[in-house]
């Protein structure tokens, strides 16, 4: 989708995304092998009370479920900055996550008429409804040619 078609303030809700515990361990394995997500006697112990998912675990889910929608598509030039991430609750095994997204903001490329930047408002939410990740991510996307001086 290009510049001019990215839909402003509407939002898209996404699939469901199943965590399990092989994939907490999995990510957390290569990428945050901190206790709470990898050891479960240690982390029954902890204020979680049993294996939680990495922050950054869950924000890879959450983009994953975004880019799943497919809205911007081949447009994509790339990401540009990710703002506000606040992790709000813990994920655990079982939790089932969906995303809204939310175009908030659209703003031409000041150098580049042929390009302009979009930032997508992305909340995470269990199956309980319960808000447990909030993230602002700018990308840069293509803008329609036919639109550009010759």
């Amino acid at each position: 989708m290009k510049f001019e078609e990215i839909p402003l303030n509407s939002t898209i809700i996404t699939d469901v995304y199943h965590v399990t515990k092989e994939k907490i361990n999995s990510f957390a394995s290569e990428f945050d092998p901190q206790y709470m997500h990898i050891d479960e006697e240690k982390a029954g112990k902890s204020i979680f009370g049993g294996i939680i998912s990495s922050g950054l675990h869950t924000l890879s889910i959450t983009w994953r479920l975004w880019i799943e929608k497919n809205l911007i598509g081949d447009d994509v030039i790339g990401g540009v900055s990710m703002n506000n991430v606040k992790f709000l609750k813990p994920v655990f095994p079982g939790d089932q996550l969906t995303v809204q997204a939310k175009i908030i903001e659209k703003k031409d490329h000041p150098k580049q008429i042929d390009r302009g930047f979009f930032t997508v408002l992305l909340q995470t939410f269990n199956q309980n409804k319960d808000l447990i990740l909030k993230a602002e991510i700018t990308g840069l996307v293509k803008k329609t040619t036919n639109l550009l001086p010759h």
